[in-house]
């Protein structure tokens, strides 16, 4: 069974130059220098569709204006798709800033038809736009109730899950929705023909010769009399998105906002493709121009490829939160610079104690965009029989192949940056306390290839407290007559 979503945008031409979760400041969008669009501030000072740019400045003079920019409502309907591409492979741009959605085939993936409305809010929250919803069997019946939800909270229903419910609701649909009925809606209204269950009981073949094919096709389509033929949106190869800041912005908090728009553009690409993200790119962008200044990049890796929008909207507050911008952003961009095949979740029966390896993952990829990447450190030990060299440690990102050491040897857990010289008391090495030797000598020789030359004798030792340390003393290089010197360079958990 097909059902359709339509998301009609009725603020479009003003929420391109400013968000809806910025604060209004009495804008006003000019269309051949007449009004087209306006703030709430705006419309709460008195002005009206159609007015002219004079009378609006006596009525708000601190009013914003903004000259209509049809290639950026353009671009704005074209990010909305890619957004939505997340919950269908279905979507297309239809006519008068509206979004069609099949999502016949995603209710049971997404919870049902209200969870998935839900979901669709929060994501043209996320992308700043304001969007009247309708729902219907068919993707022109569908439009119609998104178009009449902007013309009141309390016009009727907005979702119809059958064509049982669909028909008595379009019929109560003021005839003024259609498009193609505007050229004869005077004498329509003329004939006492005001709803679009009044335009299907007049005979069809005269309203076809007066008002031609184009009216009855749209309301067939309407009605599920006639199928409709649709344009899908088609993901590109590669992802790159960039959104302008209305303003120079300092605070981390407000870039994020509008960061967090192209993640859910970029979800929308992956889930289209398939794919997920190991590592994405964002750059801030400052000032252009005679004082340009280069523009500041951050390449979030991931310890594991993800989809999913809430996980890297996360990582990306970290990075933000804790980075200093060398000047205010006017620009911010994102580019998918790594991805990989989507590997598809499996749920076991009985959840792991410790939490999953994803959990792990998502856990490591917190720390790391918050301490940063260097200070993030997993074990690498190398085939050396030097302590030192054998315990290396790399990024916790860095793919390392570690050696296999042999098992039968004993190393403590943690290892000192360097040794310590022991003091000897009664002849003993002491650390805290005096030390007991409680193993034979395990000796080390290697170096000799390089000239680091290594000859000890290592020993573990316990002490008073009864921790147990590894101590070594040199065995070559010593001057003939001086003291034995030992070292500890380990402690064992």
């Amino acid at each position: 069974m097909r059902l359709w979503i339509a998301l009609y945008l009725p603020l479009l031409q003003l929420e391109v130059f400013r968000p809806r979760w910025l604060s209004d400041e009495g804008e006003v969008v000019l269309d051949q220098n007449r009004v087209s669009a306006m703030s709430a501030l705006a419309r709460a000072a008195g002005v009206q569709a159609d007015m002219r740019r004079g009378g609006v400045q006596m009525l708000l003079p601190d009013a914003i204006f903004h000259q209509r920019d049809t290639a950026r409502e353009q671009e704005a309907l074209h990010k909305v798709a890619m957004a939505l591409l997340q919950y269908s492979p279905q979507v297309a741009e239809a006519e008068d800033a509206t979004v069609l959605i099949d999502i016949g085939a995603s209710l049971r993936l997404f919870g049902g038809i209200r969870s998935l409305c839900r979901r669709i809010s929060q994501t043209m929250l996320a992308l700043g736009l304001s969007a009247e919803m309708g729902c219907a069997i068919t993707a022109r019946g569908a439009w119609l109730l998104a178009h009449n939800a902007a013309l009141g909270k309390r016009r009727g229903r907005k979702r119809s899950l059958s064509m049982k419910t669909l028909l008595p609701m379009l019929d109560r649909l003021p005839l003024a929705l259609l498009p193609a009925a505007s050229p004869w809606l005077g004498w329509l209204h003329g004939i006492a023909c005001r709803r679009l269950g009044h335009l299907r009981q007049l005979p069809r073949p005269g309203l076809q010769r007066r008002c031609g094919k184009e009216l009855l096709q749209t309301l067939d389509c309407a009605y599920g009399d006639e199928n409709e033929l649709f344009s899908w949106i088609e993901a590109p190869p590669g992802f790159r998105a960039r959104t302008e800041l209305p303003d120079r912005m300092e605070h981390a908090e407000h870039i994020l906002l509008f960061a967090h728009s192209l993640l859910v553009q970029l979800t929308g690409w992956l889930t289209a493709k398939q794919l997920a993200v190991t590592k994405i790119t964002v750059q801030l962008e400052h000032e252009r121009g005679r004082q340009a200044i280069p523009p500041t990049s951050m390449l979030i890796a991931l310890a594991e490829a993800t989809w999913r929008e809430e996980h890297l909207l996360r990582l990306l507050k970290e990075r933000l939160a804790h980075l200093d911008l060398a000047a205010p952003v006017i620009a911010v961009s994102l580019e998918a610079s790594q991805v990989e095949a989507m590997q598809a979740p499996s749920d076991s029966l009985f959840p792991e104690p410790g939490g999953s390896v994803e959990d792990h993952h998502r856990l490591v990829e917190l720390l790391v965009a918050r301490l940063g990447a260097d200070n993030v450190l997993h074990a690498a030990p190398q085939a050396d029989h030097r302590p030192e060299v054998a315990n290396a440690w790399v990024p916790v990102l860095q793919k390392s192949k570690p050696a296999s050491l042999p098992a039968q040897l004993v190393r403590p857990a943690w290892l000192f940056a360097k040794p310590i010289a022991l003091m000897l008391r009664d002849h003993r090495p002491f650390y805290h306390s005096r030390l007991k030797l409680v193993s034979p000598a395990e000796r080390i020789e290697a170096g000799w290839w390089n000239g680091q030359l290594v000859t000890r004798d290592y020993h573990i030792a316990e002490g008073e407290d009864h921790v147990h340390y590894w101590i070594y003393k040199e065995r070559i290089g010593k001057l003939e007559g001086e003291h034995t010197v030992w070292y500890v360079q380990g402690v064992f958990g």
